[in-house]
């Protein structure tokens, strides 16, 4: 029924004019602004996420955007040059940049946008 049409994701922040910054110039991706709506961001791939305002927002408890890169330690050093902090969650044994290296899955690091929401950049480290 819906496999010919065109689907989008979206999630919510509370301020837009800080989300552009940090999607735009901290990592660097292309966005475009609609002031009556809401931010479309471009993620590699051509695909494509709108960013909206919410006046009750609530960030995401879980991973919202997950960024597939083949240096993770590069990039990591990257956004921590940028001023973006990694995150460190209970129970998962981070390195020092913060990145989680178990041998059973990929290399993962995660950091928040500006309004809290969960992103990751993660290496396939199983071949």
């Amino acid at each position: 029924m819906l496999k010919d049409s065109q689907a989008f994701s979206g999630f919510a922040v509370k301020d837009l004019a800080e989300a552009k910054t940090f999607y735009g110039q901290t990592l660097g991706l292309e966005v475009g602004e609609d002031p009556d709506r809401g931010l479309d961001v471009h993620l590699p791939g051509g695909v494509h996420v709108f960013v909206y305002p919410k006046p009750d927002f609530v960030p995401a408890t879980y991973t919202i955007l997950n960024f597939q890169v083949t240096d993770i330690d590069a990039e990591v050093e990257a956004l921590t040059a940028a001023g973006v902090e990694m995150q460190r969650y209970p129970g998962l044994d981070a390195d020092a940049q913060g990145i989680v290296r178990d041998p059973r899955g990929p290399m993962i690091a995660w950091f928040t946008d500006p309004a809290g929401n969960i992103i990751s950049v993660l290496q396939d480290n199983r071949g």
